[in-house]
């Protein structure tokens, strides 16, 4: 069952966090784009309310959410009502997908990652943004999970598990990168983006079918 709870009643302070923490959006847009092919077919999975996709010029997604989904069709995007876990699509279809602050809300992230790796074309690739569970700031969202409207239902991935999955699921050839380097209260500018994980809170894994 998607856990699309609390993003139906707080669609709102969704909403809110992207201007609340501008430079940290920006950074973790810029870490994204580094990774993202120039051109190609693409599919946004769990696009949310469509801050990543649109200005990454991902024009299909995938939503559970209603909320969400509708924001995002005002911000241009083509939403498909459905789960990360049963892809709507045909084998081979897209030359590369998105996932951004996705897999910690997914019911089987293994399933999920078959069926991105289905609808792929061979050599397609799955690009996926995250709080690597290890750094200071998912430290942090694990201490205090509880609190959070959002990431109380989480589960929170280190590198080295999504590579496992990744890999369970037949993907290859992992590329990183990595921003956000202090904790978001003291981002006061747009953060660097730097090669690899393990210093980064924001990691974006880039897989190859």
């Amino acid at each position: 069952m998607a856990k699309i709870e609390p993003f139906e009643r707080h669609a709102q302070k969704y909403e809110d966090w992207f201007t609340r923490n501008k430079f940290a959006y920006q950074a973790e847009l810029q870490a994204i784009s580094k990774q993202l092919p120039q051109r190609g077919t693409s599919i946004g999975i769990g696009v949310g309310s469509g801050h990543f996709a649109a200005p990454l010029g991902i024009t299909v997604g995938i939503e559970p959410s209603s909320k969400l989904g509708d924001s995002a069709r005002q911000r241009g995007i083509n939403i498909v009502r459905a789960v990360a876990e049963a892809l709507p699509f045909d084998d081979s279809q897209f030359d590369f997908a998105l996932m951004v602050a996705v897999i910690c809300f997914l019911d089987n992230i293994e399933t999920a990652f078959k069926e991105t790796y289905r609808v792929l074309k061979p050599d397609g690739h799955l690009i996926i943004g995250f709080i690597d569970k290890e750094s200071s700031i998912g430290k942090l969202y694990q201490q205090h999970k509880r609190e959070s409207v959002f990431y109380k239902i989480a589960t929170f991935y280190s590198v080295a598990e999504v590579v496992h999955h990744l890999k369970k699921a037949n993907f290859k050839d992992f590329n990183f990168t990595q921003t956000i380097f202090h904790n978001l209260t003291e981002v006061k500018h747009i953060e660097p983006i730097r090669r690899g994980y393990g210093e980064g809170s924001f990691v974006v894994a880039k897989a190859t079918k």
